[in-house]
């Protein structure tokens, strides 16, 4: 079953994205950066999110229609609770996702009032803005890097089909992090950046699984690792195309790293 609206070019590339907090929208530069990477991608057919904000076991899929937005954030100006991003609903990659997964032996449920959590429309709002490409949420059901890798090996194929994969994370999430005032970012976080760039070129997929024992300072810049682990869905769906990686986005916000990675 053909997803409609695939682009004629082929398969679509896999992206890993730090995604910000809501006030990633008033950056001077952050926006601009998202904006001319989806501006420099093909148009996909429909965005399969998998975001550090929603972990539901077993594997869960989001809204196939138009629902409310999970403003899943506290103590901000009212302002950002007013976003809206009514992007269409993909009943079609839900289905195929539910078979897909199913057919491999991996149980998926519906949850149809579960909107988009800010991990999936504050990034999109900047890079699609016309909120006109069909949106799924995926649920991370595990924080497991090699199942998480797994679960990205049987969605590669949606990739041919015009999905663009994004798993949604960041490349170092420790929120202590947000009280530094230097004008260089913590030791912790520009470290922990350096090695996983350095194991994204040299496509060492087998350090990256075992970050938390290889990595610097994996602790500090991941007290929790919910926000790495999108990046082992991406690079699943990625499989065979390591060679491809390139880092579209980097530098560091609020002293995070927020490098973001696209395949293909």
């Amino acid at each position: 079953m053909q997803v409609t609206g695939a682009p004629a070019d082929g398969r679509m590339p896999a992206l890993y994205l730090s995604h910000g907090a809501p006030p990633l929208a008033d950056d001077p530069l952050w926006p601009g950066q998202l904006a001319a990477w989806a501006a420099d991608l093909p148009r996909p057919s429909a965005i399969l999110m998998v975001s550090a904000h929603w972990e539901e076991v077993p594997l869960a899929l989001g809204a196939t229609e138009a629902v409310p937005l999970v403003y899943d954030f506290w103590g901000f100006p009212e302002r950002y609770y007013q976003v809206r991003y009514p992007a269409p609903g993909a009943p079609g990659l839900a289905e195929r996702v539910r078979k897909t997964l199913r057919g491999a032996g991996t149980p998926v449920q519906d949850m149809p009032g579960r909107g988009l959590d800010h991990g999936a429309y504050v990034p999109l709002a900047e890079m699609y803005p016309g909120a006109d490409i069909p949106v799924l949420q995926m649920s991370l059901p595990t924080l497991d890097p090699r199942r998480l890798l797994e679960i990205g090996r049987k969605l590669a194929p949606l990739r041919d089909e015009g999905v663009l994969i994004v798993g949604s994370g960041f490349f170092t999430h420790n929120l202590a992090a947000l009280r530094h005032t230097g004008p260089q970012p913590p030791a912790w976080s520009a470290e922990f950046d350096a090695w996983g760039r350095e194991a994204l070129e040299g496509q060492d997929v087998d350090a990256l699984l075992d970050f938390g024992n290889k990595a610097p300072a994996a602790h500090l810049a991941h007290p929790r690792t919910e926000h790495f682990a999108p990046l082992f869905v991406t690079l699943g769906a990625a499989e065979g195309e390591l060679g491809s990686r390139r880092s579209v986005i980097d530098g560091f916000w609020g002293g995070l790293a927020k490098r973001s990675v696209q395949f293909g």
